[in-house]
Formats: structure tokens, C-alpha cells, sequence
């Protein structure tokens, strides 16, 4: 690619970024890395009435905390800026007055009431009105009035849009990276509106306009995007600018049943839709993926596999990896189905790459939040544990007896262990612990199970009450492993409160 590449995430700041949306940003940013090009926030907030205070910030974190980060922004100038549309308005006009003066836009008076009116008498003959070339002459609009009798109404303060004049009898050719050759009719096009009598751009124009003088060199966005294709290329050939190349991502879709998936379908089955949590200003909070306790690295990796693959049996891959092996021939046309379960399965195993004493970091801030102290070293505890562990919530939920001495055991369990005689063996244990000098797992477990021996006892008469008492339930690590964590006088002290419970 002989000119740099430059890509642009531009979505509307209208509430918090579905993860749809940071899919897209995700594709736009591997590509302009991969090629050595700049990935560009534009917001597109020409709609102000939909405009959500807060929105655009948390756009910028969400970025932030999954390490893709924008090369220009409305922080981060680049040459290009204003980046906010809202601040380029008085831009766009002028491009708007020069597709009229080229004879490629009109002016259109017609009422919504007018416009209203005829979409009813077609709908009672069953058509569909769509404003063009075949009644736009029969309509309020400077093709179907003098000049003079436009002026006219200019010069009055009548109301007025800018509409494109969509060409008549040709046969559009087009080109997505994605999705192939696509050849278009221009006699179903409507005339879109480029100017709201607002004094503002529809989408259409601003983005085409923002593109141009951004030097965008490839639009890569959602599919939903795709029936607007064919404006923007003759927006482009009207202007006499060279088009961008398009690419139309697949939909993210549903994880059970047809369509989109939606906040709804979080809220049905429990996960995550947004990147961070989302307050709304009557104080409802949707969940996101941070604050779930998602690692970035594992939302990034899911993300990328959601309409994309690498050709290999290879799934886990580093931000770099993905760079280096990203491609726009290998993202599929069809819809990617949401896997929920995939996600975590992604989220499980980075947190084993995460180092021991990063993890006890985290977990000892989880400590801290439940108001938990404790002088026990965490780090071999988060080792001993993750394994089976997704989140570090789910250390804290294999790991609680570390740091709160069981007060009930597990009743199916008791059941079983605590038995006659089993005071008698677990105080043999507790003195055969107490006369320890080296309390290692190893030494513990060879003075232990050598006792054992030579009473001639089955390992399961000591073993499952040992862990019962340790633990409370019948889970955790090697119990001589949970004695030496827990040291010697707490496990002497659980020894002897199970004693008594058992008396």
C-alpha cells in the first residue's frame, strides 16, 4: 500500500459502547497496525438530541483498558481535528452548496405533512414513496421550480433540505473487501437528505466530508452500514474524490434464536454487553466486562474471533499476534454467533499466564474489600488455587477457609468423617503436628501418613476428617499443603475446635 493507511472508529455518542461497536474498533485498529497506519476516534454527534453526557469519555476508557488505543482523538490531535462533528459543522455547507452548483443536489421545500401525506396515498394503492427520479419533479424542489421561484422561497426564510440527486438508469459497480463484487441499480435509490433545514448534516455528508479531508483510506464498519454503501460511492464520484476502500464487518449474533445481539440477551443469560459498567442517570447499571473480572487481554482475544479466524487450529492470541496475523480476506460474510461459554473459557486461560504475585495483588485488594487482614502469605495460596479458577473471584470462592476458620462442616460430609474414634485420631494428629520443627507440606504429610503406617490405619479414617476439619467442606488442594499455608498454631487450633464439636 503505497499511501499510509488511515482507518476511523466514528461512533455516536448516544449511551455506553456495545461490544459490537468495540469489535469494529478492534478490526480498524489490528488493520492500521498490521499496515503501519493510524486508527482515528472521530464522534459523530451531529444529533445532539440524542447525545448522552458521559458517552464519549467512556468510549475513550473502554479503548484505554483493552490497550487499544486511538492515534488521534479529540485529546489527541493529529493534524486532522476538530474530531467531534459538532465542531466542524460550519464545514460542512459549503460541500453541501457545491454538490447543488454541479447539479449532483436541490433544494426541497416539501412539507412533513406533503411528504407524510404522499407516503399514505401510496400505501393505499400498496406502493412504497421513495423520493427520486421518477416523481421528483411533481414535488416542492428547485428541479421542479424556476431559479427565481427558488430564490424566492430562500429569500422568504422557508424551510428547506438538501437532497442528493440519485442518477437515473445506471448500473453501480462496487467493491468490498469483505463481501466481493456488489452492483447496484441506481433507479431504487431515494434522494437522501444531505442538509437538515436545522442547519445541520445528516450523517451522510458529514461522513463523507470528514473522510475526504481525514485522508481515510479504508471504511471498515458494521454491516448494518452496508445499504449506505452505494450513497457514499457516488457521494464520492460526484465530489471527483478517490473512495475510500469499504469493508462491511458480520453481525454479531444472538446466542440462541435469529438477530442481534442485545442488552436483552445479557440481562437473559447473564453476561456482560458492554466493555465497562454503564450508570444511567436514573441510577440503573448495566455490567461490563472489567468489572466482572475480565482480563482485557481475554475480552480482546473473544472479540477477535467473532467474525474472524486464522486459517489454523491456533486460539489464543497476544494483541501482537493478532496484529501480525490479522487479514480482512479471512473475516467471514455470515453472522458470528455469541458464545458466552467460549468467553469465559477465553478469560480462564489467561488468568493462568497471569504471574503469581500479579494475581495475589489483585487478590488481596478482593481481601481488602470483604475487610479481611490476614498475616498468611498469599502468593502460594492464588498458585495453589488457580488452576481452578476463571476469576479471582473464584479464588476467594475455593479459598475462603484460608482466612475464615470454618464454623459449621458440611453435613453429608460429617456424616461420613467424624466418627467414633475420630477425636481420639485427629488429637494423635494434632501432637504429632505440635512436635514439628519444619512445618513444609512435605514434612508434614511424611510425619502424618508415617503414623498412619504404623498404626496400621486406613488413610481415609485420618485424611477425609483432617480435610473436613481444615476446611469445612471436602474441597481445596492437598490438605498437608492447606496445614503448612494455614501454619501450625491455626491448624492445631482447627484440629482442636473439631475435636470438640466431634465430643
Amino acid at each position: 500500500m503505497s499511501q499510509k493507511v488511515r482507518v476511523r472508529f466514528a461512533p455516536s455518542p448516544t449511551g455506553p459502547l456495545h461490544i459490537g461497536g468495540v469489535r469494529t474498533a478492534l478490526f480498524n485498529y489490528l488493520f492500521a497496525k498490521k499496515h503501519g497506519g493510524d486508527f482515528i476516534l472521530r464522534i459523530e454527534d451531529t444529533d445532539q438530541t440524542r447525545y448522552v453526557e458521559g458517552a464519549e469519555n467512556y468510549i475513550m476508557e473502554a479503548m484505554n483498558w483493552l490497550h487499544i488505543p486511538f492515534d488521534e482523538s479529540p485529546s489527541k490531535d493529529g493534524g486532522y481535528g476538530p474530531y467531534r462533528q459538532s465542531e466542524r459543522k460550519d464545514l460542512y455547507l459549503k460541500y453541501a452548496d457545491d454538490l447543488i452548483a454541479s447539479g449532483n443536489a436541490y433544494y426541497a421545500f416539501d412539507t412533513a405533512d406533503a411528504l407524510n401525506e404522499h407516503r399514505a396515498n401510496h400505501e393505499d394503492q400498496g406502493k412504497t414513496f421513495i423520493y427520486n427520479w421518477h416523481n421528483r419533479l411533481k414535488l416542492t424542489n428547485s428541479l421542479a421550480l424556476s431559479v427565481e421561484e427558488t430564490q424566492a422561497k430562500i429569500n422568504a426564510g422557508e424551510p428547506y433540505v438538501i437532497r442528493f440527486k440519485s442518477p437515473q438508469g445506471e448500473t453501480l459497480h462496487m467493491k468490498d473487501i469483505i463481501r466481493g463484487g456488489i452492483t447496484i441499480d441506481t433507479n431504487v435509490l431515494d434522494d437522501k437528505v444531505l442538509f437538515k433545514s436545522d442547519g445541520m448534516p445528516t450523517y451522510h455528508l458529514a461522513n463523507i466530508v470528514d473522510d475526504h479531508l481525514m485522508k481515510i483510506t479504508h471504511v471498515i464498519r458494521g454491516e448494518e452500514w452496508l445499504p449506505s454503501m452505494a450513497l457514499h460511492v457516488l457521494l464520492y464520484k460526484a465530489f471527483g474524490w478517490d473512495a475510500p476502500q469499504f469493508a462491511h464487518l458480520p453481525l454479531i449474533l444472538k446466542p440462541v434464536g435469529n438477530g442481534k445481539l442485545s442488552k436483552r440477551d445479557g440481562d437473559k443469560f447473564g453476561f456482560p454487553v458492554f466493555p465497562l459498567n454503564w450508570n444511567t442517570a436514573n441510577g440503573e447499571v448495566f455490567p461490563g466486562y472489567k468489572e466482572d473480572g475480565y482480563l482485557p487481554e481475554a475480552v480482546v482475544n473473544m472479540l477477535a474471533f467473532l467474525g474472524w479466524n486464522p486459517g489454523t487450529e491456533q486460539e489464543l492470541f497476544t494483541l501482537d499476534q493478532l496484529i501480525k496475523d490479522f487479514d480482512l480476506a479471512r473475516v467471514n460474510k455470515s453472522g458470528a454467533k455469541f458464545d458466552f461459554e467460549k468467553t469465559k473459557w477465553f478469560q480462564q486461560q489467561y488468568l493462568q499466564e497471569v504471574d503469581d504475585e500479579t494475581l495475589a495483588i489483585q487478590f488481596s485488594k478482593l481481601l481488602k474489600d470483604k475487610g479481611i487482614t490476614t498475616s498468611i502469605n498469599i502468593v502460594p495460596i492464588v498458585a495453589s488455587l488457580k488452576e481452578r479458577a476463571t476469576f479471582v473471584q473464584d479464588i476467594w470462592d475455593e479459598g475462603s477457609f484460608f482466612f475464615e476458620r470454618p464454623t459449621t462442616y458440611d453435613e453429608k460430609a460429617a456424616g461420613k468423617a467424624f466418627k467414633e474414634g475420630t477425636a481420639e485420631i485427629l488429637s494423635s494428629v494434632a501432637t504429632i503436628i505440635n512436635g514439628l520443627n519444619s512445618f513444609e507440606s512435605s514434612h508434614i504429610s511424611e510425619a502424618v501418613k508415617g503414623w498412619i503406617t504404623s498404626q496400621e490405619m486406613s488413610f481415609g479414617k485420618v485424611m477425609m476428617p483432617l480435610r473436613l476439619t481444615l476446611v469445612g467442606e471436602m474441597k481445596g488442594p492437598d490438605v498437608f499443603e492447606i496445614a503448612s499455608l494455614l501454619g501450625k498454631e491455626e491448624t492445631i487450633a482447627r484440629i482442636e475446635q473439631a475435636v470438640k464439636f466431634i465430643g
